[in-house]
């Protein structure tokens, strides 16, 4: 009889795939999160009920796809009342600085929240001059408001558009956006400086806390039509490239602009995940193209206008410790996809019988604020007597004296500090969400361990759908194919391939003990690695790691162990993977949890598991899997978080630590709106009552041990509550970034049912 071990395992076909299978796996999810990019837009259809059989019945009928797209913009915080703008004056420059042709120039600033003011210029027709409508436009994020109000000679006349329409006789105001350049983005006191442009560095802290640079700029907006409102001038918006961004979208959030001009910027958005990282909207194409967001704002006037969008080749370059921007560019829209996109939004119009009021203009020298552009505005703003002078503009003094870039900065500090005012206030945020709908006032006795499961359902379902995003379930059979790579004196190894989905695969390798006997099921640890890692780094006893080849120690010890490949490797690869995921609401942990769904299942089917007695132990990225998982798979019976836990939702959103990942390249670390549901605390609430145990080295640079003391702290008074204090457990070792196996193995060993040697 051959000793001869079997060279796949049974049941199993053989894997003859060759190369390097985690980089094979990621771009197999990659075509399968493009090809579902491509499928959003017949899909999201289902999320929309327009009834066409009135304007007023439609304005009904969109008003919950309205909020949900505020929301996912984050424009959801009240306003400040505002009777007034502010005039900006200093003993250097005056508030009225100059005149055009018929209109006083004048730097103002207006109250939006308690902390943020917006600022920029009004353009006030003359006392002897009617104003025949209120307008506030918008330039690019690179252009100042002087550029388009002609005060400076930095635009060709033709793109001043804002200056046109104040001599046509328009009350103007023209908000200041923040740039892209990144003179600010960092923390000098800490030495942390970044090439993130202004408005990555605001999105990545606002992101986490469900708020976003789109949605402040929004509520600048926002707040001026609610100054405009009282006066019986008719209001709208005109903008330009990320202008025209801000324009489409405060008029889809707020029907009382009148009539809106989007410039440079329309177009499809499938390819949004190529731009730059802060038009990255959470879900944006599951429900909203363009075309969707104009039918936000059908039947009111909308005027399209194909203008030479911004072109930008990426963020600000590396250079003297400023690093960590994600990639992305602008390329002027092409005409066939602002027609494409066009098309579609008319036919929204079409069927509100008001297609009259949706057009397209095509300027001849692709510059914004086309003459046709603006006459069209001003007719649909109901201006009978429309003129726009084209040719005969008066020269008008140049500025020198204004501290433009002051302004810029404390335009950008004031968002930064509310921000980090949202992070402080996070905390009560998810005592009113989690805590409160689950333990309830906390007055008389705790729920039961039993009943905890219970009450935990519905959180559970939003952590999925809402925050992580829930992705079809693995729909092809397994089709199981394996390989012998490991002969060891106490385990063997077997490669595994398991379909989810139609051409995407998980991967992973399984350690099988020698003794194991006919019959005999024994229980499973999921050894996860982290960034980066692959399976062989927690199997391997030859390769020297941070891992200390943790899944062959505890094989070793009679486990059977399972350490699967995540797709977080390859760098860009897989953080362009979790680019395009996000606008259709999915995310790199979307599809994580399918691949550990089918690996679940198929060794729930092996005749040497028991299924009842599967862990998760993982380190680094692997603690973090270890808290998103666990929380919404079930069939993991424990679960170990190692070298990640702590103030998760501080480390990614605080300015005030060198800790904090905005100082770093993991542009994918923020996730929407989870600093208000769920940080480490709450996901170890879902794993409740199962056992839940972190693995902590003091000199471990994820976070200080504070952090992590004051995160845990919640986990062991909710198990504690819950009468089974005995079900968890945090060690700190003497140690860094590292498996440290001694702890965690006896946990192990006791929550598993399975003897010490």
């Amino acid at each position: 009889m051959s000793n001869k071990p079997a060279q796949i395992l049974q049941g199993t076909n053989p894997l003859t795939l060759e190369g390097a299978l985690a980089a094979q796996m990621v771009e197999a999810l990659d075509g399968y999160v493009t090809s579902a990019v491509a499928s959003s837009v017949e899909k999201r259809e289902a999320l929309w009920h327009r009834d066409y059989s009135s304007h007023k019945a439609y304005a009904e009928s969109v008003e919950p796809n309205r909020e949900r797209f505020k929301k996912q913009i984050g424009c959801l915080d009240a306003r400040v009342p505002i009777e007034e703008l502010a005039y900006v004056a200093t003993t250097k420059t005056p508030a009225h600085f100059t005149k055009g042709e018929n209109y006083i120039v004048s730097r103002v600033r207006w109250p939006v929240f308690d902390d943020v003011e917006g600022e920029g210029l009004l353009l006030e027709p003359m006392h002897n001059v009617p104003v025949i409508a209120q307008v506030v436009a918008l330039p690019d994020a690179d252009w100042t408001p002087e550029m388009i109000a002609g005060v400076t000679d930095a635009l060709p006349p033709n793109a001043q558009f804002a200056r046109r329409l104040a001599k046509a006789g328009c009350r103007v105001v023209i908000p200041l956006l923040i740039n892209r350049e990144d003179t600010y983005s960092g923390n000098p006191t800490l030495g942390a400086l970044t090439n993130q442009p202004h408005r990555e560095f605001i999105y990545r802290m606002a992101f986490e806390l469900g708020r976003h640079i789109i949605g402040y700029e929004v509520q600048k907006v926002l707040a001026l039509v609610d100054w405009m409102s009282p006066y019986e001038e008719p209001i709208g918006v005109i903008g330009y490239g990320e202008g025209g961004l801000i324009a489409l979208y405060s008029a889809a959030a707020d029907t009382r602009i009148q009539a809106t001009v989007v410039s440079g910027y329309f177009q499809s958005r499938q390819e949004v995940w190529r731009e730059p990282i802060y038009r990255n909207v959470w879900g944006l194409l599951h429900e909203f193209g363009d075309a969707d967001i104009a039918s936000l704002i059908a039947p009111r006037p909308l005027i399209i206008e194909a203008s030479r969008g911004p072109e930008v080749a990426g963020p600000p370059p590396l250079r003297d410790g400023r690093g960590g921007a994600a990639p992305g560019q602008l390329v002027s829209p092409p005409m066939e996809s602002v027609q494409a996109e066009f098309n579609q939004a008319r036919s929204f119009y079409q069927q509100l019988g008001s297609e009259d009021a949706l057009h397209l203009v095509s300027p001849a020298d692709r510059l914004p604020g086309d003459k046709e552009t603006l006459n069209a505005f001003l007719t649909q703003l109901g201006v009978e007597t429309a003129h726009i002078d084209w040719y005969h503009l008066l020269s008008q003094p140049t500025d020198d004296t204004f501290d433009y870039e002051t302004r810029q900065q404390r335009q950008f500090m004031q968002l930064v500090n509310v921000t980090q005012r949202f992070l402080r206030e996070a905390a009560s945020r998810r005592q009113q969400f989690f805590w409160k709908n689950t333990m309830g006032p906390r007055q008389g006795a705790a729920p039961t361990a039993e009943r905890w499961k219970e009450l935990c359902a519905d959180a559970k379902t939003y952590f999925w759908d809402e925050v992580i995003g829930r992705c079809p379930a693995p729909d092809v059979p397994a089709n199981p194919r394996t390989r012998l790579i490991y002969d060891e004196p106490r385990w063997k190894g077997y490669e595994v391939v398991l379909d989810v989905w139609k051409d995407v695969f998980a991967y992973g390798i399984l350690l099988l003990p020698n003794v194991l006997q006919p019959g005999e099921q024994r229980p499973v640890v999921v050894c996860q690695h982290g960034l980066e890692g692959t399976p062989q780094d927690t199997a391997d006893a030859r390769i020297e790691s941070v891992y200390y080849s943790y899944a062959a120690q505890l094989a070793d010890r009679g486990f059977i162990t399972y350490a699967p490949q995540n797709p977080y490797i390859g760098y860009d690869a897989f953080r362009v993977l979790q680019r395009k995921a996000n606008p259709i609401k999915w995310s790199l942990f979307s599809l994580i949890i399918r691949q550990h769904e089918r690996t679940l299942d198929w060794l729930a089917e092996q005749p040497f598991v028991d299924a009842e007695r599967i862990g998760f132990y993982g380190l680094s990225y692997g603690g973090k899997t270890a808290m998103r998982v666990p929380a919404l798979l079930e069939r993991y019976a424990c679960s170990i978080c190692s070298a990640d836990f702590n103030e998760w939702i501080v480390k990614n959103a605080t300015f005030d630590s060198r800790y904090s990942y905005m100082f770093t390249g993991e542009y994918e670390m923020p996730e929407f709106d989870l600093g208000n549901t769920f940080n480490y605390g709450e996901m170890a609430g879902l794993i409740a009552p199962r056992p839940f145990m972190v693995e902590r080295g003091h000199d471990d640079g994820v976070a200080p041990d504070e952090w992590v003391a004051h995160e845990y702290a919640v986990v062991r008074r909710l198990y504690v509550q819950l009468g089974i204090a005995d079900r968890t457990e945090i060690e700190f070792f003497d140690g860094g970034h590292q498996i440290n196996a001694e702890g965690t193995f006896r946990f192990l060993h006791r929550h598993l049912n399975w003897p010490e040697p």
